[in-house]
């Protein structure tokens, strides 16, 4: 049985720590994570959860469609 908890989770393991430092999620990875604590969502869906929910990870995609990234960022200026 799915739990709401299990979302947050998911995309917390969903996240990519590139050698550079910087830190993305793919819609993809997400929705794969999902799928392993019994979320089973489009990535339209996904996506959803993302914008409203998650605050500091901008979309930097390079092309159209659902299946996009978003990166980590410091909305503070660094500081």
């Amino acid at each position: 049985m799915p739990r709401r908890d299990d979302i947050s989770m998911a995309f917390r393991n969903a996240i990519k720590f590139e050698q550079s430092g910087r830190r993305t999620v793919t819609t993809v990875d997400f929705v794969s994570q999902l799928e392993k604590v019994n979320w089973f969502w489009s990535e339209k869906e996904a996506n959803q959860w993302i914008e409203y929910y998650v605050t500091t990870f901008k979309d930097i995609s390079t092309q159209e469609g659902e299946a996009r990234t978003f990166m980590l960022y410091n909305p503070n200026g660094g500081l």
